[in-house]
């Protein structure tokens, strides 16, 4: 797989959908949760199941941006062994149809080699999205993400500045992951009332899709998420429902699936 193709599968992905009319389904799960064997066959299934790109997170053992949920099914998979390259292999296994996303905090990354984001672009990856490094922090990093063969995603607060929105936008590809609301992720009750603002501000600041997570769980509210954005992030009701078992994951993400398909172009 060439680094041109790795890295130009998000933005096809996102140029059928806009075709077609359609928003996409972003699962997020944690590799090595419910259980490393267990990984490959979620993953399959949530494509099965209607997923269009597919957030894949690397354990850690602080997950400083996470709830409960996420931080437990992290835990529970580095304590079964998962380790940077157990998820490459899992991915390279999976032999998935859709784009996939490497979800990770910096330390992992780094650890894993100067090499890290190569070895993901062969195993399977075509993006990363990296936590805890924003605009600025380290030119030399941003840079090696850059221009390393994955789509590089960055996130985007709803308190951001809307000059700030254009620079964080300007240095990402693939898409703009949006976080609806500020604080750890977790399953929430309502969306915000000011999402449909935050939204409009970033339009104005990009033209790359937009996905917007942190707290979307009910598949009500997905719909409404695909009222507004590109694509719609389901991280910890997603993890939650592989906790209870992959049906019940697999379950979840049909009817989000054909909640978001009920929204028209």
């Amino acid at each position: 797989m060439s680094a041109t193709t790795s890295s130009e599968r998000v933005a096809e992905c996102f140029a059928q959908l806009r075709a077609s009319g359609r928003r996409a389904l972003v699962p997020y799960v944690t590799a090595g949760h419910p259980s490393p064997d267990a990984t490959v066959d979620l993953l399959q299934g949530l494509e099965h199941a209607g997923a269009d790109i597919l957030e894949i997170g690397v354990p850690f053992s602080d997950p400083m941006a996470d709830g409960p949920i996420i931080q437990a099914s992290s835990q529970k998979a580095l304590a079964a062994g998962m380790t940077f390259d157990g998820v490459l292999a899992a991915v390279s296994r999976a032999r998935l149809r859709i784009p996939t996303v490497l979800f990770t905090y910096l330390n992992p990354l780094l650890a894993a080699g100067r090499d890290a984001l190569s070895r993901a672009a062969d195993a399977g990856f075509h993006g990363v999205l990296v936590t805890d490094l924003p605009v600025g922090a380290d030119a030399s990093l941003e840079q090696w993400l850059g221009d390393g063969p994955l789509a590089f995603i960055r996130l985007v607060a709803p308190t951001t500045p809307a000059t700030r929105m254009v620079e964080i936008a300007q240095h990402g590809s693939g898409f703009v992951y949006l976080i609806s609301r500020l604080g750890v992720t977790g399953v929430r009750d309502q969306l915000p009332a000011d999402l449909p603002e935050t939204v409009g501000r970033l339009r104005q600041a990009t033209e790359l899709p937009i996905c917007v997570g942190f707290g979307v769980s009910r598949p009500e509210q997905a719909q409404a998420v695909a009222r507004l954005a590109d694509g719609v992030v389901v991280g910890s009701a997603m993890v939650r429902a592989a906790d209870e078992s992959l049906d019940s994951a697999f379950t979840l993400a049909a009817s989000l699936r054909a909640a978001i398909d009920t929204v028209s172009p």
